[in-house]
């Protein structure tokens, strides 16, 4: 009797914290403790379900109309995460999308075993967007901002412990109709009169909330065009129709298939991590068996709709609309781990459930609990050896946050053996070894900027650019699919092309494969084509300089930088014509005009150009740098870039 109430207070707890968890332990303030919240939880009433199993010699669960739909919708991101996702961190841990929707589903199945209170499930959410409401209006009058001891996020207007202004708008929307529910099947005055103030507060946040959010608004949501979202999802259809290209791998899809028509949008530089709306999102990662999962939750919803809505308006109807409201803005908007949670949760308290009890013992002999034990034995075992590796796991985000910290606070050795720390807790991470290579670069150029450098100082830099090759190496074979790890290698190459011969050439090799895997990004080719401007291999910089101009047109950048390389090439008049179309580009008012109209005026004259310093966004190809040691360092053979598999 212990053991069952606890797994309920613990699932009631999860469902209540796991939308509002944040703390600035981690990289990121919200999504990692609300995975960590809701991995826990699940993880605990799973425990203690088998451990009662266990005991008891019998097992209950509850099986429902949703049920096929979500082992189904469960088995696809298994498949998909294992199969198709090149780093398994990213569909596991951050972002989780596997974890997030594998912890989902079981937390269905758990509400639906245990013997959960619809009234409770109910008043757990609505309670949770009750908190959410006031911390937001909290934030939003300033009072968070004069309690001192607070993170400085926390006191930002625009605060919400979700995360962001739209998915606090959806989870609160949401909610509503369950806080008129409660309000209307509430008989006892005080609970009442709680109910009613909690519904006032939600409805207040979600107004202010809202008005936010208009467009136009400072914190108006930036998303990715529809027709962006649907050209993603039907070329990674074309890679992989069944699986998609996996969960926690938008990103390497949208920077490798995004159409070229986005490059005219406002945000064009912006690499998006999810799709307009979930359906995309999840037909993109998972592919078509998740959309079929999907769509037949859809329809079982769809099939009840006339009878759970005939009648008035009662508290299993007000359960419904939510979940109802939930669906629909999941078809319009992209989800958020409370998004998901909240649908969940909302799919068990409207399921029809069966409880069906499963004896796993066959007398009163010792023998009897085998069957217990092979069923239970193996969960047990198997939660512990992932609680093990996912405790690793977080303990490393936040060895990664303190070494932010450090960062920030302008100590690098502090970061350097930090990041050592974090890789040695959990080496599976990218965004780990990237920092970790950029403070080794930092600190090989601190030293390297002594007046005069010693054996001791030439070893050290030896020591620490390899590293940080090493490092950046990891990157791209931990996920050699993502253009950002590539674009970090070819920096981390460029960055000592004045240490170390050779890394030139691996500095091409790692843009060339950036730009092969987002092909459409013209700052990719400005960066690679600035290399050749600096080697002086003006023919290769102006043809690709010409390139990243045909991908973005209206990129004043993209056209300076072809001017000046056709300046060095001696190709005057194609440089003034380049010159004259940054000109239409930029402000009239601007110092990058006045810059372009020296320039032209120089051309024109046939003298030579000036140089120009603190321009405002116009920024020249760089000439190669004088060798900061010398003799240059010489890369060992196993500094050269990975195998690119294309």
């Amino acid at each position: 009797m212990y053991l069952a109430k606890l797994e309920k207070y613990i699932l009631y707890l999860t469902i209540f914290l796991a939308p509002v968890a944040f703390i600035d332990l981690f990289s990121n303030f919200f999504d990692i403790p609300k995975v960590l919240v809701l991995a826990l939880g699940v993880a605990l009433t799973l425990l203690i379900v088998a451990v009662r199993a266990l005991l008891g010699g019998k097992l209950t669960v509850g099986l429902s109309n949703f049920d096929f739909p979500l082992l189904l919708l469960l088995v696809a991101y298994l498949l998909s995460a294992f199969i198709r996702t090149p780093n398994k961190m990213d569909a596991f841990f951050f972002p989780g999308a596997a974890t997030i929707i594998a912890a989902g589903v079981l937390l269905y199945f758990l509400v639906n075993s245990v013997g959960t209170n619809k009234k409770a499930l109910g008043a757990t959410l609505f309670l949770s967007g009750t908190l959410v409401s006031v911390f937001y209006l909290l934030a939003a009058a300033g009072i968070l901002a004069k309690i001192s001891f607070l993170p400085q996020f926390v006191k930002d207007s625009s605060f919400s412990p979700l995360g962001g202004l739209l998915p606090q708008a959806l989870f609160v929307g949401i909610l509503l109709p369950i806080g008129i529910a409660l309000v209307l099947a509430e008989k006892e005055a005080v609970r009442k009169l709680f109910f009613s103030a909690s519904l006032a507060v939600t409805t207040l946040a979600l107004a202010v909330t809202i008005f936010n959010i208009l467009p136009g608004k400072p914190n108006s949501p930036a998303l990715p065009p529809y027709a962006t979202s649907w050209v993603v999802a039907i070329e990674s259809l074309k890679q992989s129709p069944l699986l998609g290209v996996g969960p926690g791998n938008y990103l390497t899809a949208f920077s490798r298939f995004k159409p070229l028509e986005y490059n005219a949008t406002p945000l064009w530089a912006v690499r998006f991590t999810t799709a307009t709306n979930f359906p995309l999102t999840l037909l993109t990662e998972a592919g078509l068996l998740a959309l079929a999962a999907l769509v037949l939750i859809y329809w079982k919803v769809l099939k009840g709709l006339r009878e759970k809505l005939s009648g008035g308006f009662d508290y299993e109807k007000g359960l419904f609309v939510s979940l109802a409201l939930s669906l629909v803005l999941l078809l319009i908007f992209p989800a958020s781990i409370p998004l998901l949670v909240l649908t969940f949760v909302l799919l068990a308290a409207n399921a029809r459930v069966n409880e069906v009890t499963i004896p796993l013992s066959a007398g009163g002999a010792v023998g009897s609990r085998l069957p217990a034990a092979i069923l239970t034995l193996p969960v047990i075992v198997g939660l512990g050896i992932l609680g093990y590796y996912g405790g690793r796991a977080f303990l490393a985000e936040y060895q990664f946050r303190r070494a932010i910290n450090f960062l920030v606070a302008n100590d690098g050795k502090g970061s350097y053996d930090t990041l050592i720390a974090t890789i040695g807790l959990n080496p599976y991470v990218d965004r780990y070894h990237a920092s970790y290579a950029q403070v080794n670069l930092a600190l090989a150029r601190a030293i390297a900027q002594n007046e005069e450098i010693t054996d001791a100082d030439r070893t050290t830099i030896s020591q620490l650019i390899q590293q940080a090759i090493r490092e950046g190496r990891a990157t791209v074979t931990l996920n050699p699919q993502r253009a950002g790890n590539w674009e970090n290698l070819g920096r981390t190459y460029q960055s000592i092309m004045a240490f170390a011969t050779g890394a030139d050439a691996f500095a091409i090799t790692s843009f060339n494969q950036a730009v092969a895997l987002d092909p459409t990004n013209p700052n990719l080719r400005i960066a690679l084509g600035g290399i050749f401007y600096s080697l002086g291999r003006y023919d290769e910089a102006v043809r690709t300089f010409e390139l990243a101009v045909l991908s973005k047109p209206d990129l004043a950048n993209g056209h300076y930088n072809l001017a000046i390389a056709l300046r060095e090439k001696g190709n005057l008049e194609d440089a003034i014509a380049q010159l004259n179309a940054v000109l239409s580009l930029v402000e009239k008012d601007s110092e990058d005009y006045n810059l372009v109209k020296t320039e032209i005026e120089n051309l024109e004259k046939k003298l030579p150009a000036k140089e120009a310093e603190g321009t405002e966004s116009l920024t020249p190809p760089t000439p190669a740098e004088e060798p900061v040691l010398k003799p240059p360092l010489t890369l060992p053979e196993e500094a050269t870039p990975p195998a690119t598999g294309q």
